[in-house]
């Protein structure tokens, strides 16, 4: 199924005039407006939050704004520059997704079938969607649906910063939503107002041919793209230096096997345009064109750079499951997005070296399964705090050679939190004799310990006076656990002197 973003950025021309303007520009708290001409009049062309909060709208003329807000900063606005500025944004959005497009003047469309899954889901990609352009100052709501028009219409009037409609959602999403977020013009919003119609759901239950007969075809074009049945194609942007490929058919193809055939020789020309460049790929879209003029696409990427024929038709061929072709595809598209110079080693010699098994093909199977993120390792973090002192790494990441500190041994298993468990031990320095943890008590036979660990007061001052006293402990079955004491056993001030299990070794 179809599936859409749209991303609503609501001040994408004030956000970009703060961006560019760096230390000089105006605090957050400023109300700014960007103006133009509309004719001989000067109007507010664009506001901020501060200036929307301040009743200032687009449209109003600058000497009203000027009167309302005493010392309101004006600015003149660069629409050319905004709409180029948009479409670099939509080009560095292709990491999310193959098929990505400017939609004028403040919004991204993006079709995420089948690239969700790479970042952890959608509500997982649209976190990071809206938190990577929060980090840049940019404001963003988005929204995801089964079509364009009901995801456009869902991002800006929703008033949701993230909202995912359920997949097969139907009509009854878009009944609540007034008129405007069907995009049909405001005069024809404002006389169907006139008329009684208020919002989508009463539009919706009115017989089709009356409201074309008196609004014309649009508002009939506009209901059919937001219930999605109607193509609304996604033109998207494509960065000027992309290594790519294509094939267009004189009769459309669909079986699988075809697809196959045609996936290879795309996938050696591709690696042959590659190899001229000195680059693997990181990333490959394949674009299946088809005659209905759907896009169906299809990502794959690589945990290093790849200009393997083999091994990169593999990973094309295991998504063709997921290519719908319809009535046909009629064009192929093969370009690597994103693609790195390939570093050149020397082969192990079997008379002196050992051979490095290369287990990068096995990742790249992997993370185009479950995805990125579900594949990584985990490293040193320098730490005294044991559930701090693990980070993850991507699965290829060069090793640093840093490890954790050999002098005290750390549980193989080390709880996600600190498990609370009954204990009978004396203060303040002695290992439990016993303990119960998940309903079963177990003696100690063996102890090793205490391990002190203090708390890292220069991050969180709670931690100032914090104490753990660690312990290795063996029961009498022979399992090994590691337990600590929360407080060095005599001063309340440094922990509850509650015990808790952390870990488990073996």
């Amino acid at each position: 199924m179809t599936r859409v973003v749209s991303l609503f950025l609501s001040t994408w021309s004030t956000d970009r005039a703060r961006r560019k303007a760096g230390d000089a520009a105006p605090p957050p708290e400023a109300p700014l407006v960007l103006i133009g001409r509309d004719k001989n009049r000067r109007v507010v062309l664009a506001a901020d939050a501060a200036a929307f909060a301040a009743g200032l709208r687009p449209g109003m003329p600058v000497t009203k704004a000027q009167v309302l807000v005493p010392g309101l900063v004006v600015q003149d606005a660069d629409p050319a520059a905004d709409a180029e500025a948009l479409e670099r944004l939509a080009v560095w959005m292709l990491r999310f997704a193959p098929i990505v497009a400017p939609d004028p003047a403040c919004g991204i469309v993006i079709d995420s079938t089948g690239a969700d899954h790479l970042h952890g889901g959608e509500a997982a990609m649209l976190e990071g969607m809206i938190g990577r352009l929060a980090m840049s100052g940019i404001a963003a709501r988005a929204a995801v649906a089964d079509s364009r028009g009901t995801a456009h219409a869902l991002a800006r009037h929703s008033g949701q910063p993230i909202l995912i409609a359920p997949p097969g959602h139907g009509r009854s999403i878009l009944e609540p939503l007034p008129l405007e977020a069907l995009r049909i013009a405001p005069s024809t919003a404002a006389e169907l107002r006139r008329l009684g119609f208020q919002r989508i759901g009463d539009l919706l239950k009115q017989p089709r041919a009356p409201l074309v007969l008196r609004f014309g075809p649009e508002i009939g074009r506009r209901i059919d793209q937001a219930l999605g049945d109607t193509a609304e194609p996604i033109e998207q942007v494509r960065p000027p230096d992309i290594v790519e490929v294509r094939r267009a058919f004189a009769e459309p193809i669909g079986a699988a096997e075809t697809l196959a055939l045609y996936i290879g020789i795309l996938v050696a020309q591709l690696c042959e345009r590659l190899e001229k460049r000195g680059l693997g790929a990181r990333r490959l879209d394949l674009i299946c064109q088809r005659v209905d003029s759907q896009a169906q696409a299809v990502r794959v990427g690589m945990a290093t750079p790849v200009r393997d024929v083999k091994r990169l038709t593999r990973l094309l061929c295991d998504k063709i499951e997921t290519i719908a072709p319809g009535f046909g595809i009629e064009m192929m598209t093969l370009a690597a997005t994103s693609a790195q110079p390939v570093e050149r080693r020397q082969m192990a010699s079997a008379l002196v070296d050992d051979s490095v098994p290369d287990v990068s093909d096995l990742i790249d199977t992997l993370i185009n399964r479950v995805g990125e993120r579900a594949v990584y390792r985990l490293a040193p973090v320098a730490s005294d705090v044991p559930e701090r002192s693990v980070g993850r790494i991507a699965a290829m990441a060069a090793d640093t050679g840093v490890t954790w500190p050999g002098h005290w041994p750390r549980p193989s298993r080390l709880l996600p939190q600190p498990d609370p468990v009954e204990t009978v031990a004396l203060l303040p320095d002695h290992p439990p004799v016993s303990f119960t943890w998940r309903g079963v008590r177990r003696r100690v036979k063996r102890a090793d310990g205490p391990e002190r660990v203090f708390g890292e007061w220069w991050k969180r001052d709670a931690e100032l006076a914090a104490v753990r006293d660690y312990f290795r402990v063996e029961d009498d079955a022979g399992e090994r656990y590691w337990l600590y004491r929360a407080g060095d056993g005599e001063d309340q001030a440094t922990g509850s002197h509650r015990w808790f299990l952390h870990g488990v070794f073996g």
